[in-house]
């Protein structure tokens, strides 16, 4: 699958935003199975940066420095 340029800072928002959200509901007393959730953050985080260092590619063509998403 190939993402067009002018999409990929909102693809880098949304995975983090959604790292950040699933972070808080860790933090939540209501969870019953942590380690699912623990899980998934680790997998949100490295695809994230896997994220981060496919957008330095084309971060000129994106026209949002990377610093600006994060």
């Amino acid at each position: 699958m190939e993402i067009p340029n002018h999409m990929a800072p909102m693809l880098i928002s949304a995975v983090r935003d959604g790292l950040l959200y699933q972070d808080q509901l860790l933090k939540s007393e209501t969870l019953r199975n942590r380690a699912d959730y623990e899980e998934h953050i680790l997998q949100l985080s490295q695809f994230l940066e896997f994220l981060k260092e496919e957008y330095k590619s084309i971060e000129q063509e994106a026209g949002i420095p990377l610093e600006n998403l994060l």
